[in-house]
């Protein structure tokens, strides 16, 4: 009996699970497919591209001189700091002048020298060829006393040749400014030893100004439309200039990775004071580019790549680009896409290759 009951309760459960099953195939069968992801595109056509490049640099001075003593010695007096303007016979530094002044001294003395051993030569001289016409002296005298002479002219010439080259050196003790401009470094101060040649000071000198840039040396791979530079001072973007290329630097700053750059002001103001930050703006020569949405990007394998559909079947697939630039919400592709390609700018994120994608509303069919 119990057997029997329990052959009743396996029955009775096999039934129930084949009718499960049946009603749960009947409502799949009842499901309805799920529809395409809707997708947002854009038809890929080639745009002139002319980007503009914005750099920041400062104003200098066309020219910018070193200024150094002539000899060494030890800083008695200096009379000018940075920022200060002098003009060009203005006496910047002095060097104790003690032993350059004793060598003028000495070199002085031996001009004296000179010319009482030069007056008692020509003395000698003079009478020995007054003997020698009256026939009272020999002609061996007469030259011995020449030769003094001669001599005795040219240790004068000697000693006063020595002079002029210690009185140099005396005036060399003064530093003077030589050009008019601006005081831009100082390296010494009073009580200093300095050595001939050390620079001292520089200084901006008055005249053309110049914005100064440092770029990257990719830059240089494409062409300027136009060679004139918009200048604009940062602390005033209303006070604006013209410039030009003037220099290039011919190596690059190992230290930065950049090239230095001068384009030369035209008309500068003086608001374009030494040292104020200027931006540069320029543009490159158009090309024909292709510009998508930055909403567009993707990636395949680390590299950028964008989903584009098939307008026959809607089926989507990856593409690797090559990326030319970026910009504000926009994307410059160089290579990787074709004129007339329907590219996925939005709805991309849950895409699988050769998925069917439907187009949303007023995208191109």
């Amino acid at each position: 009996m119990q057997y029997s009951n329990r052959g009743r309760r396996a029955a009775l459960w096999a039934a129930l699970l084949a009718v499960t099953g049946l009603a749960a195939c009947q409502q799949d069968a009842r499901l309805p497919e799920k529809p395409p992801i809707i997708v947002q595109t854009e038809t890929a056509t080639l745009t002139d591209y002319a980007p503009t490049v914005r750099l920041t640099g400062e104003v200098r001075a066309q020219v910018e001189s070193e200024l150094s003593f002539r000899v060494s010695g030890r800083v008695a007096e200096r009379f000018a700091d940075v920022g200060d303007h002098v003009t060009v016979d203005q006496v910047l530094a002095r060097i104790d002048p003690q032993e350059q002044q004793a060598s003028v001294t000495a070199a002085e003395a031996a001009v004296r020298a000179a010319e009482a051993v030069l007056r008692q030569a020509t003395s000698t001289y003079e009478r020995q060829k007054s003997l020698l016409a009256r026939g009272f002296t020999t002609q061996r005298e007469h030259d011995q006393a020449e030769e003094a002479f001669r001599t005795a002219q040219g240790s004068l010439d000697t000693a006063k040749a020595q002079l002029g080259t210690v009185q140099d050196q005396l005036s060399y003790t003064v530093l003077r400014a030589g050009v008019p401009g601006v005081i831009t470094a100082r390296n010494v101060e009073a009580g200093q030893v300095v050595q001939a040649a050390q620079t001292v000071f520089s200084i901006a000198q008055d005249g053309p100004r110049d914005a100064v840039f440092n770029l990257y040396e990719s830059i240089f791979t494409r062409e300027l439309a136009n060679p004139a530079i918009e200048l604009t001072l940062v602390s005033d973007p209303a006070v604006r200039a013209t410039g030009t290329l003037r220099e290039v630097a011919p190596t690059v700053d190992p230290s930065s990775g950049t090239v230095r750059v001068k384009v030369g002001i035209e008309q500068s103001s003086a608001a374009m004071a030494l040292g104020a930050a200027i931006v540069g703006e320029g543009r490159f020569q158009p090309r024909k580019l292709v510009v998508i949405p930055w909403s567009a990007l993707s990636s395949t394998s680390g590299q950028p790549a964008v989903w584009t559909v098939d307008p026959q079947t809607k089926a989507v697939s990856l593409k690797p680009i090559t990326i030319e630039g970026y910009e504000t919400e926009k994307i410059i592709v160089r290579d990787g896409i074709q004129p007339g390609a329907v590219v996925v700018i939005g709805g991309a994120q849950l895409l699988r290759p050769n998925q069917v994608v439907a187009l949303a509303k007023g995208a191109v069919q």
